[in-house]
């Protein structure tokens, strides 16, 4: 599989603790900044030791982010997908319905779902069309140019535009799905892991990559310092080498003579003639110099994690900054998502109950103030010998519970009263 950059924080990449994501895994392309301020907020919490929880990350990262745009129809695909590593996310290509000076009225499309070839969609409407699959298509264009994708399909004056669309929906890809598997090799096994998982996995990596890359920066100052030395006596040190009849005893001679280490000698002897010029010494002495203002910083790096999680935090933000954009793929609504429970307005109710047992529920306007002489609304007929007893005020998303003299307790949202 590709090895994906490690630049791009939302792209998880192979290192020793890290993981390797291949192109063929399925994971969907994200929001650079999104992905972004996800790992912030996961090191924001680690320095203060608190645990970051799905949720929260979900509440930053709102789905995938699709280089073409379109739109995620719900987020029970997108949930399901962060939370076990795997799932299903409809997606739908943007549409609108424009009216024509003829009465008539064409289908625009602008944005098409991830990876669905434009040619082939059309390709698919027009083989519908003739087949009398859909029906209503006077004329079928791709108007494509610099400014952005448009495909214009026309239709007869007396259809129904929602319901071609719709048609167009269910048989081609104008909608389509996105099989979600977020699975990675984690020390050399192929796991499949949920979106914090994967965010865990990616800042270890940082976290190996800067801890790496310090103890370079320290290392080299101190062959910087080997090879200052050497060119300080440099007479000296030439003369030792061509003494030397193998590389192995001008390393030995060097480190006596010295007191050099091993990785000091080793780099004198591999040192070039060139480094004997002004320029190079120059270059050398200033690169030390450089080096030994940052080497307590380097150690402070090495010797705390928070420290390095700092480092780290400010590298992703500058990453952010420059190459972070504004997201391309809305996330609307999806009818398989909308229960009845979310069509039931939350509004106060009135609960009763009769002596008899009977029970309804009433809305607020049964009951009113009024003045004096005035009638009052009878909220609730009763049959003979019975009379309400009891009553509360709720909400309609509230549930009522129901205690039995046996133990048990029952309950039951207001609405569905």
């Amino acid at each position: 599989p590709t090895v994906l950059p490690s630049r791009y924080p939302n792209l998880l990449v192979n290192g020793t603790s890290g993981i390797a994501v291949g192109m063929a895994t399925n994971i969907p392309p994200h929001n650079l900044r999104e992905v972004i301020n996800a790992v912030v907020q996961i090191i924001d919490d680690i320095k203060e030791d608190k645990e970051t929880t799905i949720e929260e990350i979900m509440q930053i990262i709102k789905g995938p982010d699709f280089p073409t745009g379109a739109q995620i129809l719900g987020t029970r695909g997108i949930e399901e997908a962060y939370r076990t590593g795997r799932g299903k996310i409809r997606v739908r290509a943007v549409t609108e319905i424009e009216p024509m000076d003829n009465g008539k009225n064409r289908i625009v499309v602008t944005e098409l779902p991830y990876l669905v070839n434009k040619a082939r969609l059309i390709e698919k409407i027009s083989e519908l069309h003739r087949d009398k699959k859909v029906d209503g298509i006077t004329d079928l264009r791709d108007e494509t140019s610099r400014e952005g994708m448009r495909v214009c399909i026309e239709l007869r004056r007396d259809v129904n535009p929602n319901i071609v669309l719709n048609q167009l929906y269910k048989h081609t890809q104008l909608q389509d799905t996105f099989g979600v598997i977020m699975l990675a090799l984690v020390n050399n096994e192929p796991v499949v892991m949920n979106i914090m998982q994967m965010l865990q996995y990616y800042l270890k990596h940082q976290e190996e990559v800067v801890t790496r890359r310090t103890k370079y920066d320290l290392n080299r100052a101190h062959i910087l310092e080997g090879l200052l030395i050497a060119l300080d006596h440099i007479d000296e040190v030439i003369k030792i080498i061509r003494a030397s009849k193998n590389t192995a005893e001008a390393k030995n001679s060097l480190i006596e003579r010295f007191e050099l280490t091993d990785a000091q000698a080793q780099a004198i002897v591999d040192m070039r003639l060139r480094a004997l010029t002004g320029l190079e010494r120059e270059k050398i002495e200033n690169e030390y110099a450089e080096l030994q203002k940052k080497i307590e910083e380097y150690k402070a790096i090495l010797a705390d994690r928070k420290v390095l999680l700092g480092v780290i935090k400010e590298e992703i933000i500058l990453i952010r900054d420059k190459y972070g954009d504004e997201r391309r793929t809305s996330i609307g609504y999806d009818e398989y998502d909308i229960s009845m429970e979310d069509m039931i307005p939350h509004e106060n109710t009135i609960i009763t109950m009769t002596k008899l047992g009977y029970i309804k529920r009433m809305t607020v306007d049964n009951f009113k103030s009024q003045h004096r002489g005035g009638k009052g609304i009878k909220g609730m007929q009763t049959i003979e010998d019975d009379y309400i007893d009891d009553m509360i005020m709720t909400t309609t998303h509230h549930y009522i519970m129901f205690f039995t003299n046996t133990g048990r307790v029952y309950r039951i949202k207001a609405y569905e009263i």
